[in-house]
């Protein structure tokens, strides 16, 4: 899963090398610390939280189909 959505976020910016990745489980499920270069946040969270809200869509769809529950956030 954390290379799906490496994948996707890497796709999204220009400063690739920037793109780091926490995962972190717990009882609830899986919860992804995405951390990207301060002049590329824009792109990831997108106008009115859009493309934020779509990554997210993205792995909770691929979480139901490993019976996970994923989440995504987004750190300054």
């Amino acid at each position: 899963m954390k290379q799906v959505l490496e994948v996707i976020i890497k796709n999204l910016v220009d400063n690739k090398d920037a793109v780091s990745i926490n995962e972190i489980e717990n009882e609830k499920g899986v919860t992804f610390q995405v951390k990207v270069d301060n002049s590329d946040i824009g792109k990831i969270i997108g106008k009115q939280g859009k493309t934020a809200k779509a990554i997210r869509t993205l792995m909770k769809a691929a979480g139901a189909k490993y019976k996970k529950r994923l989440s995504v956030e987004i750190l300054d």
